[in-house]
């Protein structure tokens, strides 16, 4: 094989491509082979001694490669910025977000493929199931969020229109397509959707807002109204009192409990949560919560080992709260 000709002086970036997408611990290419392919596929000719020594500099940069002996031996990529089974966490994740489309979906995991071997690519597509997943329809969100980022970066106040859907399938323009004024604090992401949380300029309260459902989205050139607010923000603080995301009263509420369901309270509100026993079985909890239907919703799915034992409002809201929809199957007679 002669002297390196064509493009050579990209030869260094084609063998680190070469080892990053054609080797891995299973699947070793020696120096012939890896000239054959530089040679068959990236038209650059070059002789064995130049890919030993281009293979040694790039070990002196703290690549992880590792050289086999023997009759089957050569070069792989030992180690990588991500191993397989961190990939596979991530196309996970991908596949199963709500807020991602099925196409971004399936951009994204090819992009991921390309961060490990071939061969190993080929176990992240065996796990890829999109088709059947639940979907938003609405690719604006990426430039959404990324608007949003910008946004609290710069120190800015932002424009959306609303949407919600109808009956008829249909997504349509909340308050006749009104202009909200919001200054971002913060994206959470919480129970499937992305969401913006903001102070609402005209009602002057914070709010939060689904992402995937902002439209026409603007940056204003008027600086955030309440910029100190996002540092004041306790996100995990948030994310245990809010049930669905759904807005409410902030508000104190004991809970009697069966000792069975501390998992469920300790995975809902955080391990400092206030617990003490209550005797037969049973413990007492204090936590804030925001008071919603979802919150009583929560209630009611866990059943009646667990109780809400005040305050009195409370429980009133709760009763008047399950006889509404008790109304609605009227009685037996």
């Amino acid at each position: 094989m002669g002297m390196a000709m064509g493009r050579p002086g990209l030869k260094t970036f084609y063998i680190i491509e070469i080892l990053t997408q054609r080797t891995d611990e299973q699947h070793a290419l020696n120096a012939a082979q890896i000239g054959t392919i530089l040679e068959n596929e990236y038209g650059v000719r070059v002789n064995r001694q130049t890919i030993y020594t281009e293979i040694e500099k790039l070990e002196e940069t703290d690549m992880d490669i590792v050289k086999l002996d023997g009759k089957f031996g050569g070069y792989y990529l030992a180690s990588r910025q991500f191993e397989l089974p961190e990939l596979k966490l991530m196309v996970d994740a991908v596949q199963s977000s709500r807020f991602i489309t099925k196409k971004k979906s399936q951009e994204l995991i090819k992009k991921l493929e390309t961060l490990c071997s071939r061969e190993e690519a080929k176990q992240l597509s065996s796990q890829v199931v999109v088709s059947d997943r639940l979907k938003t329809v609405n690719e604006t969100i990426y430039y959404n969020v990324d608007k949003l980022h910008l946004a609290i970066y710069q120190n800015r106040q932002i424009t959306f229109q609303y949407v919600d859907w109808n009956v008829q399938k249909e997504l349509v323009l909340r308050h006749e397509g009104a202009l909200y004024t919001v200054s971002p604090l913060h994206l959470v992401w919480d129970d499937e959707n992305y969401y913006l949380i903001g102070f609402d300029e005209k009602a002057e309260k914070v709010k939060h807002y689904r992402v995937d459902k902002m439209r026409s989205m603007s940056i204003l050139e008027a600086e955030r109204s309440c910029a100190s607010l996002e540092e004041k923000t306790d996100l995990a603080a948030f994310s245990k009192k809010t049930f669905g995301m759904f807005g409410g009263e902030d508000v104190n509420v004991s809970l009697l409990c069966k000792n069975h369901l501390a998992g469920v309270i300790l995975d809902r509100f955080g391990t400092d949560v206030w617990m003490v026993p209550a005797g037969n079985d049973c413990f007492k909890a204090q936590v804030t919560v925001t008071l919603s239907p979802q919150f009583f919703g929560w209630v009611t799915a866990i059943g009646k080992d667990l109780q809400i034992s005040g305050p009195e409002d409370v429980k009133e809201k709760y009763r008047l709260h399950l006889q509404e929809i008790f109304s609605q199957y009227g009685s037996q007679t």
